[in-house]
C-alpha cells in the first residue's frame, strides 16, 4: 500500500477505496456499486477480484498486519547486515520511522482495525492476531536491546503504548488541518522515543 511506488493494480485501488469508504461510514453503510463506483466499474465487476465485502475486508486487515510485520523484519534484516554491525538504537529509530509511514499514509486502515476486526471470521481474525503478536515481540526484542534493564513485560506494555500513540492519527483532525507530513512524522518520533525513554528510565 504506501510502501509502493509503482502504479496500483485494479486490485489495490478496490482495496483502497473500499478501506476509505468502510472506515468514513461503516462496513454495514458501505455497498459493492458504490466501492465499484469510487474505481470506475459496476459493483458486480468487483466480484471478478473478490468474493464480496467480507473478502475485502479480511484482505485489508489481515493483509496490512502482514505488511507490518514483513517490513519491521526487513529494517531489522538490513540493519543486521550493515557494515558496523547492528546498532539497537537505529534499529528502533527505524521500525518508529516505518510505522509513522503506516500511520500518516494508510490512516483508515486503523479505523477498519478498531472499528471492524470482529466482524471477521474466526480463522482471519485469529491470524491478524498472530501477526501482530509477532510485530510486538520483534520490537520488544529491540526495545530491551536499547534499555536492557527494562523487563520483559514493561518493554511489551511500552510497545503497545507507543502503538496506541502512533495509532491515534486518524483522530489529529483532517490531513489538512495538520502541520505538513515530515513535521508531523518528526513530532511523533520524537513522542515515540520520549516515551520509550521514560519506560527505559526505571
Amino acid at each position: 500500500m504506501a510502501t509502493r511506488t509503482d502504479a496500483p493494480t485494479r486490485r489495490e485501488q478496490i482495496l483502497k477505496e473500499a478501506a476509505r469508504l468502510f472506515a468514513e461510514r461503516g462496513f454495514h453503510g458501505v455497498g459493492v456499486d458504490e466501492i465499484g463506483a469510487a474505481v470506475g466499474i459496476s459493483g458486480p465487476g468487483l466480484y471478478r477480484h473478490f468474493a464480496g465485502k467480507d473478502a475485502m475486508l479480511a484482505e485489508l486487515l489481515v493483509g496490512i498486519s502482514g505488511q507490518l510485520l514483513t517490513g519491521a523484519r526487513r529494517r531489522v534484516a538490513e540493519a543486521d547486515g550493515g557494515p558496523d554491525g547492528r546498532n539497537p538504537e537505529a534499529v528502533l529509530d527505524s521500525l518508529i520511522e516505518g510505522h509513522i509511514d503506516f500511520a500518516l499514509d494508510d490512516r483508515p486502515l486503523i479505523t477498519l482495525h478498531d472499528r471492524e476486526l470482529d466482524r471477521l471470521r474466526d480463522s482471519d481474525r485469529k491470524l491478524v492476531r498472530q501477526l501482530q503478536r509477532q510485530y510486538v515481540e520483534l520490537w520488544v526484542e529491540v526495545l530491551r536491546e536499547v534499555y536492557p534493564a527494562l523487563a520483559e513485560p514493561a518493554a511489551r506494555s511500552a510497545v503497545h503504548s507507543v502503538f496506541g500513540l502512533l495509532n491515534s492519527t486518524p483522530h489529529l483532525g483532517r490531513p489538512g488541518s495538520l502541520p505538513g507530513r515530515g513535521t508531523t512524522a518528526e513530532l511523533l518520533h520524537r513522542m515515540a522515543r520520549g516515551a520509550f525513554a521514560a519506560a527505559g528510565a526505571e
